[in-house]
């Protein structure tokens, strides 16, 4: 079966049992299954129109999983809080629940990343050419992943240190860190999906002053193949990320 239908509504996903019946209801943490045990999955078109559950599409994803192909088409059911479905925090760690289901629910969790905007008195940004990694061989703004239970201002900052070696301050008016300092950091928030797979990306793109010359700079030796100034006409010119390109557009 590769056609899918995913409903999910204030934290309740729509499952149901391998005979279209439902709602299905995982057990977290279940470990004992095994090929006589009844499958919990996904329904398909005909089986929420069988609910006569009235929904509205919003995307459609397309993944495989070992040798199949899979398409999950993504919507928002027209209906109250749906207290007998599933809890969608239960479906990961229950082992009776199809492989495409929880696939399905891993690829709704966004992923975060932080980035730094380093802007010199002349006006020029500094960029990275990065090695590794989704845009290897492209010239990016420093960041990366946020960590668990780490502020994306916190990231932002280890990310320009740990890849091209330089202390940065970035202003934090709210004192969401700590101790309220500066008036602006420049903070630029964006969801993005990039393609069919449906994966989800949030971007926090910040802004700081710096003074940094070449010897200062030191790029991470596994991640970053140099490190350059470029002013923000040159910065478009290469940026290939649509975060960066958003964020370069706003220097003045």
């Amino acid at each position: 079966m590769g056609e899918h239908v995913y409903l999910e509504s204030d934290g309740k996903l729509l499952l149901v049992y391998d005979d279209g019946t439902g709602p299905a209801i995982p057990q977290s943490g279940r470990i004992d299954y095994d090929v006589d045990s009844e499958i919990i999955r996904l329904p398909t078109k005909d089986e929420v129109d069988n609910f006569g559950i009235t929904w509205d599409a919003i995307r459609t994803n397309k993944f495989r999983l070992g040798q199949e192909e899979h398409t999950v088409t993504h919507g928002k059911p027209v209906i109250d809080w749906p207290g007998e479905w599933a809890w969608k925090d239960s479906v990961i760690s229950d082992n009776a629940v199809d492989p495409v289901a929880r696939e399905s629910v891993y690829r709704t969790i966004h992923r975060v990343v932080s980035k730094v905007m380093v802007i010199n008195s002349r006006n020029q940004v500094l960029m990275a050419k990065v090695s590794r990694g989704f845009f290897s061989g492209c010239w990016t703004l420093p960041g990366g992943f946020v960590d668990y239970g780490e502020h994306p201002r916190e990231a932002a900052v280890r990310e320009a240190m740990e890849e091209l070696g330089i202390e940065i301050s970035i202003d934090d008016p709210k004192g969401e860190v700590g101790d309220a300092f500066g008036s602006d950091d420049g903070a630029i928030i964006r969801e993005e999906i990039f393609n069919e797979d449906g994966i989800n990306w949030v971007s926090f793109t910040y802004r700081c002053s710096g003074e940094f010359e070449e010897r200062e700079i030191i790029p991470k030796d596994d991640e970053i193949e140099e490190a350059r100034w470029f002013s923000k006409t040159d910065a478009l010119g290469v940026a290939v990320s649509i975060f960066d390109i958003e964020a370069i557009s706003t220097i003045d």
